[in-house]
């Protein structure tokens, strides 16, 4: 049977966390965890295929979609256990976690903190570390000083995709810039704060759970490099670089779910 419900849970400090199931409830429960600027929807793409292995659970990040989106800094702690929230909830004691991006960061946090609820990670286009801190200070406080998120949302654009695909009106690239338009500032400025202040260099050393790690090799916001140095900090974490931009499970699609895919269903 294949279920699509939409719902959302309360977290412990009083924050809305919208999730969706789509899939059937006898597969392995695959968590997807989007980017800043984006929602659950950042995967629609991709689902088709995915629920042909997997029950999914998407979910809108603090800040973000039909999330709430509380004013002030977010740490990565916070963004993490409102995952481990959201899976209590749920009833759910163990699941794949494909992160990107921020959601990237989140499942590294999941595997540092709590490896207990997850099986497999796949982290994807994201690093251990973007600092220095004080490079985010200015254009958190340039974005919560403009009238609104056009200006932001150009410049999220022309990191993700490919030039090819930012002429014209790209169907799926206009879908992402209308999910911009109408996120909330504070989300994204919360969000920016939390990649200010994480750094897991040291820590993802003690991540357990099997690991793919996916790099883009034109990504200007987690370089390749990023990706490589990731792997080789997670024990026995696997690498794979697609010929990408930064929106790899968009851009180049087929190759990624090909990948996470023969990952995920793999014989331990």
């Amino acid at each position: 049977m294949t279920s699509r419900t939409r719902a959302a849970i309360t977290t412990g400090d009083g924050v809305r966390i919208a999730y969706r199931f789509d899939g059937d409830e006898n597969k392995p429960v695959l968590l997807l965890s989007n980017s800043i600027g984006t929602d659950l929807h950042m995967w629609d793409g991709q689902v088709p295929d995915l629920i042909r292995h997997f029950r999914l659970l998407r979910y809108d990040a603090r800040g973000h979609g039909a999330s709430g989106a509380p004013s002030g800094p977010y740490s990565m702690d916070r963004l993490g256990r409102d995952v481990v929230e959201l899976l209590d909830a749920l009833g759910l004691e163990r699941v794949h976690v494909l992160g990107l991006s921020l959601g990237g960061v989140v499942a590294q946090w999941l595997g540092i903190y709590v490896p207990e609820r997850v099986d497999r990670l796949v982290i994807s286009n994201t690093a251990a570390y973007l600092g220095p801190a004080s490079q985010w200070d200015r254009p958190i406080a340039e974005l919560l000083e403009a009238p609104d998120m056009q200006v932001t949302a150009e410049r999220f654009l022309n990191n993700w995709f490919p030039a090819r695909m930012l002429r014209g009106d790209n169907e799926v690239v206009e879908g992402f810039r209308r999910t911009l338009l109408a996120t909330r500032r504070e989300g994204v400025a919360g969000s920016w704060a939390a990649v200010r202040d994480y750094d897991l260099r040291r820590t993802a050393t003690l991540i357990q759970n099997p690991t793919l790690v996916i790099a883009g090799e034109h990504d200007t916001v987690t370089s390749a490099d990023h990706g490589k140095e990731l792997a080789a900090t997670v024990p026995g974490a696997r690498f794979t670089v697609l010929p990408t931009v930064h929106m790899a499970n968009v851009e180049g699609q087929t190759k990624f779910l090909e990948a996470v895919v023969a990952f995920l269903t793999e014989e331990s």
